[in-house]
């Protein structure tokens, strides 16, 4: 049964606000006027739905109440099976609706991608990755950033920073983050034998100035020359900037820019991403012990996921979902998996709704 008192007041809400957003002391107001869109815009999926119940409901009414009707009998009996089926569908949705929403499924995301376990082929197994998370934020219309990068030797990736932008991007990554593993045959493996490497990817929501307040005498800033990979250019400017946090001891550093202003901004930016995750952490005790696990230390024994290509083969091990098309995967049809995590993990809060 659905919470019909609950729906009736998140429905008056969607029109009080629909009616505040035309007053104009409201339009003038923009913090107040964007506050409001983003509530009503967060509300109007459940009030359109639960309008359609009411609607349905209704016809379903009529249609019984009709049965007594000869002449109409024929007729309502063939109707009514599929009208009750729309019936029991709607109200499945609107039960995903009302389900509590992550408070950072909005925000965007600092993406990071970091080379574990495997040498340098676990480092080009992270370049791997990176591209395949670029080419499905290009399929779903997210822009991806690069805020700071370290290359290897042979062209792979030892850590790479990204902030991801677009609608509703944590709400679609929040679940790649983990130790992800590779078995495949190495491009510098003589004898053709298939190795194992590993992978961490973190998925952090942005946080915004207002979320994470830093003071200059928390804050060891350091400057010095760019280096590793990249050209002569990298290295004519002192402009990689390195950032203390004294009192939590996290170190960020950028140098993918030539500007040490932008460097420091995107340090910031990766630094505040970091705190929200951490006090968010220390809030919510039994979130943080899942994602405290997120990532581990990047041995080939933790792992989310496993991408062997000599069978091209995906699996990821939380959900037991095995896919044939490690090939498409790569190149960034990653949809079925991120429904699939979606999925499970809705019907795992709707297993915790049923049982209170």
């Amino acid at each position: 049964m659905l919470p019909e008192d609950k729906l009736q007041s998140l429905r008056a809400r969607y029109h009080e606000l629909t009616d505040l957003l035309c007053q104009p002391h409201i339009a003038s107001d923009g913090a107040r006027f964007t506050a409001c869109s983003k509530e009503r815009g967060e509300l109007e999926p459940i009030a359109n739905a639960y309008e359609r119940y009411q609607k349905l409901k209704k016809q379903i009414s009529d249609d019984r109440e009709a049965l007594k009707d000869a002449e109409l009998r024929d007729m309502v009996l063939e109707e009514l099976p599929g009208l009750e089926a729309a019936l029991t569908k709607l109200e499945a949705d609107i039960s995903l609706l009302l389900l509590p929403r992550d408070p950072n499924d909005a925000r965007n995301t600092v993406f990071e991608i970091r080379s574990g376990t495997g040498g340098e082929e676990a480092a080009l197994f992270a370049a791997d990755l990176f591209r395949m998370y670029c080419r499905y934020a290009e399929r779903r219309g997210f822009k991806v950033e690069v805020l700071s990068s370290s290359a290897s030797e042979h062209g792979g990736m030892k850590e790479i920073i990204a902030l991801i932008t677009g609608d509703r991007v944590y709400s679609e990554l929040r679940f790649e983050g983990g130790v992800h593993r590779v078995q495949r045959v190495p491009a510098t493996e003589a004898q053709g034998r298939v190795h194992t490497s590993t992978a961490t990817v973190a998925v952090l929501p942005e946080a915004e100035d207002v979320d994470v307040q830093l003071r200059d005498e928390d804050l060891q800033i350091s400057i010095a020359a760019s280096g590793g990979p990249g050209g002569q250019g990298v290295n004519t400017t002192n402009s990689a900037v390195q950032i203390l946090h004294k009192p939590t001891g996290m170190i960020v550093k950028c140098q993918d820019e030539r500007s040490q202003i932008k460097n420091k901004a995107r340090a910031l930016k990766v630094l505040r991403s970091r705190l929200l995750e951490r006090e968010q952490n220390a809030q919510h005790q039994a979130e943080a012990q899942e994602r405290r696990g997120m990532v581990g230390t990047g041995d080939r024994a933790e792992k989310i996921r496993t991408y062997n290509y000599p069978q091209n083969r995906v699996t990821d091990h939380r959900i037991g979902l095995t896919l044939h098309k490690l090939d498409a995967i790569i190149a960034g049809d990653l949809g079925e998996l991120i429904t699939a995590l979606k999925n499970d993990h809705q019907a795992a809060l709707l297993g915790d709704q049923s049982r209170r």
